[in-house]
């Protein structure tokens, strides 16, 4: 068995999904006799088969350092040499298409991976025709598919309102030995210059629109000291100002399991969350979490490990965030962890998707000749079916 996961997202400083792909390469081979081979833009081509596998590309100004390779032919290419048995594709671009292409040419299953809401985030940017275009599309790249993951219950939702129906509840999972409670520093407020009193809030990630990022700084803006707010994933040219700190990304894990741990608790305010791996991260360090009710973040955050509160309004953000003081942070942090070790370590997840995968191989579809795949829209969606849990 050889599976190839394939994806335009994923980059020295990228997030979730680089997580995602580092975790299933190390978990399948401390689990399985699989071989597991990525293949990710890069600084220069590279194969390395059980590897990670590069196609040079330029980085994409304005980008969390991701890298374009504009040739589909080269990826095509790449991925036949593989020879996989499956494979499972990131995104919603050229690789997708080209995974298509590939499996339908070696009789092979493809998966895809449903990560980011694409019709939601352009549609931020160009409005309801920009969505409702954007999810037409999805919908005809992914009848190419055999099975689409999506990690949340809402996002399988959002799919099948899409016309995907060939949709499989696949949560992500959480490294518990890195994102653990033992992480915690005291000395954090000291590092930051700050006084021991201070109520100190983490937010890390993109600094992105979807992250809704001036709903949390008008909310510290309306709280004032002693609470301050901690912003991991910014560059280094970006200034702290006021009750805000300002670092930048950071690639190792346990840095950032730190920052967690050694924290009050996770302040997050967007709204189109898929997911939401930082904060479930967080939880495993034993803290609660400040979030909105909205995305998928209700699916794993309730009264008993954090505060949602009304999304984009700044005012129910500083109210949230004030509210949690009230309460024990311990024991809300302690039933965070708790909830992470029941439900969402990346053993949990792996054996799950693990099943999914054999069963896919299982069922083979049978190989055509080459000329047959020149036009990819016009090959048929795959007789096997998943539902939404």
């Amino acid at each position: 068995m050889h599976l190839v996961d394939t994806t335009l997202f994923y980059s020295p400083t990228s997030g979730g999904i680089r997580r995602y792909l580092n975790a299933k390469h190390a978990w399948l081979n401390a689990h399985t006799a699989w071989e597991h081979t990525i293949v990710v833009p890069g600084p220069e081509d590279r194969v390395d088969r059980g590897g990670v596998c590069t196609l040079s590309g330029f980085v994409v100004p304005g980008s969390f350092n991701y890298r374009l390779p504009l040739n589909p032919e080269r990826w095509t290419d790449l991925l036949l040499a593989l020879e996989p048995s499956l494979i499972e594709a990131g995104d919603a671009f050229h690789p997708a298409w080209c995974a298509a292409h590939v499996a339908r040419r070696r009789g092979i299953p493809v998966a895809a991976f449903y990560h980011s809401n694409l019709p939601q985030i352009i549609g931020r940017r160009a409005g309801g025709f920009g969505e409702r275009t954007v999810g037409r599309y999805i919908k005809w790249l992914y009848e190419r598919f055999d099975v689409v993951f999506a990690p949340s219950r809402l996002m399988c939702s959002y799919l099948n309102h899409l016309g995907v129906h060939h949709t499989m509840y696949q949560p992500l999972g959480v490294d518990t030995d890195v994102f653990s409670p033992e992480r915690r520093s005291h000395d954090l407020r000291e590092k930051l210059g700050l006084s021991p009193d201070a109520r100190v809030l983490v937010y890390a990630g993109r600094f992105a629109g979807e992250k809704n990022l001036p709903v949390l700084l008008q909310a510290f803006a309306r709280l004032g000291r002693p609470y301050h707010l901690l912003m991991v994933g910014g560059n280094h040219e970006a200034r702290p100002e006021g009750n805000v700190t300002i670092l930048p990304y950071r690639r190792d894990s346990r840095e950032l399991a730190q920052l967690f741990a050694s924290a009050d608790a996770l302040v997050h305010a967007g709204t189109k969350e898929t997911f939401g791996l930082v904060i479930l991260e967080s939880m495993a360090c034993g803290r609660p979490v400040v979030a909105v009710n909205a995305g998928a973040i209700p699916e794993f955050v309730d009264d008993s490990v954090g505060i949602l509160c009304t999304p984009n309004k700044p005012a129910a953000m500083a109210e949230a965030i004030a509210a949690l003081y009230d309460r024990d942070l311990d024991q809300m942090g302690a039933a965070a962890r708790a909830r992470v070790l029941q439900r969402y370590t990346w053993n949990h997840s792996f054996h799950a998707q693990t099943m999914a995968y054999a069963t896919l191989v299982g069922s083979r579809r049978p190989s055509i000749a080459p000329r047959e795949v020149n036009e990819l829209v016009t090959v048929s969606p795959h007789e096997q079916q998943y539902t939404a849990e």
